[in-house]
């Protein structure tokens, strides 16, 4: 079957997509969050086009002509709109085979672990500590990550002082068996990263998370060998070039792959097969609960090196459990990976009864 349709639902938040087959058939999926009204008006405009009137199931030929359709165009909001078709596609797969996505891709696994992701570097250190001490006796994490420096901080701390007080605080408030990770988002030069990745090793952190610009893959590089401890990246990277160039300098040891960011389900698994042939581990970024987590949970149940957890965000957000449910939920440090068809999920009529709709037609 071609597809003949696609629509979009749109806020500024995030848009859901469903893409439309000849015998009426349908699958969802959803774009990258942020601006995803943007995102919808991209879509329609320059994906859109190399999916009308192709085969539903044809998820390589989408992503090679839309990304080559669109070379004039690199790269994030061509990737951020290719997801929400790509992702919708698996849908409608999974349920045409009565199969989850997770089983489509070959996986088995039932459940995965999870590590609590703090977004924040608002909040004092002993704040920080108390609500993921809470948290860890409701929900059963067995691990978290926190915040260092300060987001492309050029080597300044939040605040004086905050990251070291912070590693301190985390390694005292836990035993042994949480692990601990951190994310610098972009936040240091390379003697300066290896300094802070030091005090941490320290303290007992066990990944240190984008310690310089993420463009900048000579200085991670340079990270990765000076430390004993897991270097991961690449959630900002969309560019397969970039990712077989990263992986082969081994500019980190684990790759943490977007799904909404790179494209979709294909190109995240292209990456984890990369990284699978160089002995590394894929752990996708997956930094809010909209439909990203649920993607995200379907790749670790089937990938073989999925490295030990998913990024689970701690944070309020009630606009990511408008849209679809049962949104995963953490219960004795893991999550469910859905067993109904496609993403195993449904999608809230009365939720897109209050988006910005258009539609794109063979």
């Amino acid at each position: 079957m071609n597809i003949k349709r696609i629509e979009t639902y749109a806020t500024k938040l995030v848009t859901l997509v469903t893409v439309v087959s000849e015998d009426g058939a349908c699958g969802w999926g959803q774009t990258s969050t942020y601006n995803a009204d943007i995102t919808a008006s991209v879509l329609h405009r320059q994906v859109a086009p190399h999916a009308l009137g192709k085969p539903e199931d044809d998820f390589d030929g989408l992503c090679t002509r839309t990304i080559h359709r669109n070379l004039k165009f690199p790269w994030s909001y061509v990737c951020r709109a290719l997801t929400g078709v790509e992702t919708a596609m698996w849908d409608l797969k999974g349920k045409r085979e009565e199969k989850s996505v997770c089983r489509l891709m070959g996986g088995s696994k039932e459940t995965v672990p999870v590590y609590g992701s703090s977004m924040r570097r608002d909040i004092t250190p002993k704040d920080e500590v108390e609500r993921l001490s809470r948290l860890r006796h409701e929900k059963g994490f067995r691990a978290f990550k926190v915040r260092a420096g300060a987001e492309v901080g050029e080597d300044a701390d939040q605040w004086p002082g905050r990251t070291k007080e912070l590693a301190a605080a985390m390694r005292n408030a836990f035993p042994d068996d949480v692990c601990l990770l951190i994310d610098g988002n972009s936040a240091y030069t390379p003697s300066k990263a290896i300094a802070v990745g030091t005090m941490l090793q320290d303290n007992g952190f066990c990944h240190f998370e984008e310690p310089c610009p993420y463009w900048e893959l000579e200085w991670t590089a340079e990270v990765a060998a000076a430390l004993g401890m897991d270097v991961a990246g690449g959630e900002q990277d969309n560019d397969l070039a970039q990712w077989k160039r990263m992986i082969g300098m081994h500019a980190v040891d684990i790759v943490q792959p977007d799904v909404c960011y790179i494209g979709g389900i294909t190109r995240t698994l292209e990456v984890a097969r990369m990284a699978a042939d160089r002995n590394m581990r894929c752990i996708p970024h997956s930094a809010n609960l909209s439909m990203v987590t649920l993607f995200t949970i379907h790749v670790l149940g089937a990938i073989p090196n999925a490295g030990p957890y998913l990024e689970y965000s701690i944070e309020p957000a009630p606009w990511t459990r408008e849209f679809y449910n049962p949104v995963p939920e953490v219960h004795d440090g893991v999550v469910d990976v859905p067993e109904g068809p496609g993403w195993g999920v449904d999608i809230s009529k009365d939720w897109l009864q209050n988006t910005q709709f258009q539609a794109s037609d063979l």
